[in-house]
């Protein structure tokens, strides 16, 4: 990866993850050893947040950090919060990464270096290439259908535009106004995609493998599949109804 996309930050929410937290970051400094890592936790009762303090105490070179919020917000407040506190330390790129480990921190020296060339990087299951590895098939149904239907609702071509993994450009994330992002779960991956395509970003899938999680449970629910639907047939009509204006203001 080129020198000027450095400093890296990866940004990892947390919510009783106190099983997670240490492999997940042992991992990610093992693959990419200059990474330095945020933990957003959202006031695990489990203790994740004190097992992500000791090591951040632990780390002499200063690469783990730890914010800790005093309620369960949701994942996409999460990163928002720690998307400001990396581009405040100016930070170069920014990576959305799980805790659970269904993310491989091994993969995300190959996101890094296609940033070279693009925007944003998004960890792709659904490209050639990609794969998921114990999903039942009503999630993998679940999966395929939300990204067909946001790309069929917004034009975007992005195959798999409801994936977690990915890393970001500073320029990116300052330019499509993550304030006012309100958007959680599925529909936050979504939304940001969505605004980074629409300000003109370039934007690149590489292929990953996606491991359903072994230990602690999944956060997904019917609200944030409801949610997604709702917001994304929102801003499909949305663009429709922007489409049908412009044919009219540029005839004769």
């Amino acid at each position: 990866m080129a020198d000027q996309l450095e400093p890296v930050l990866v940004v990892i929410p947390t919510y009783n993850e106190r099983d997670n937290v240490e492999p997940i970051v042992a991992r990610l400094h093992a693959a990419l050893p200059t990474a330095h890592v945020l933990v957003v936790d959202d006031g695990s009762p489990d203790g994740t947040g004190e097992i992500a303090d000791e090591l951040a105490k632990a780390d002499s070179a200063g690469r783990v950090h730890v914010m800790h919020r005093t309620e369960k917000n949701g994942l996409g407040a999460a990163y928002v919060a720690g998307f400001h506190w990396g581009l405040e330390r100016d930070y170069a790129v920014l990576v959305e990464m799980d805790a659970d480990g269904s993310h491989a921190p091994e993969d995300l020296p190959r996101l890094l270096d296609a940033l070279g060339d693009a925007d944003l990087v998004i960890g792709s299951r659904w490209v050639p290439g990609g794969k998921v590895i114990n999903w039942p098939v009503q999630r993998q149904v679940l999966s395929r259908g939300a990204n067909f239907y946001s790309r069929m609702a917004l034009g975007a071509k992005v195959k798999d535009i409801t994936a977690g993994f990915r890393a970001y450009r500073r320029e990116a994330l300052e330019k499509i106004r993550i304030d006012n992002v309100a958007s959680q779960g599925y529909c936050f991956q979504i939304d940001l995609a969505w605004r980074t395509i629409e300000a003109g970003f370039t934007v690149v899938e590489v292929p990953i493998t996606f491991t359903e999680r072994e230990r602690g449970q999944s956060k997904m629910s019917s609200d944030i599949i409801r949610e997604a639907l709702i917001r994304v047939t929102k801003w499909g009509l949305r663009r429709r109804g922007t489409q049908v204006r412009s044919l009219f203001t540029k005839r004769p």
